[in-house]
């Protein structure tokens, strides 16, 4: 058996993801600091640190570089 290398995600994940969400994983992955993606949200850090932790457990990713490498793929 040969073994083969598989996308764990597809765009179908991005469901999975509420409009909110998506905006703020749109931030990051344009290299955005959690305060600047805050104040062009109008919310607060912590809110956004809570979106991009949801995130990371909905897409089961663990860091800003596979979220990013995530919202590529997801075409967001």
């Amino acid at each position: 058996m040969t073994p083969t290398l598989t996308t764990p995600h597809t765009a179908a994940t991005a469901p999975e993801l509420a409009p909110r969400e998506q905006e703020a994983l749109r931030h990051i992955a344009a290299g955005r600091t959690y305060l600047q993606t805050a104040r062009h949200m109008g919310l607060s850090k912590h809110t956004v640190d809570a979106y991009l932790r949801r995130i990371r457990a909905k897409l089961n990713v663990n860091s800003t570089a596979e979220m990013t490498r995530m919202a590529i793929a997801l075409g967001l």
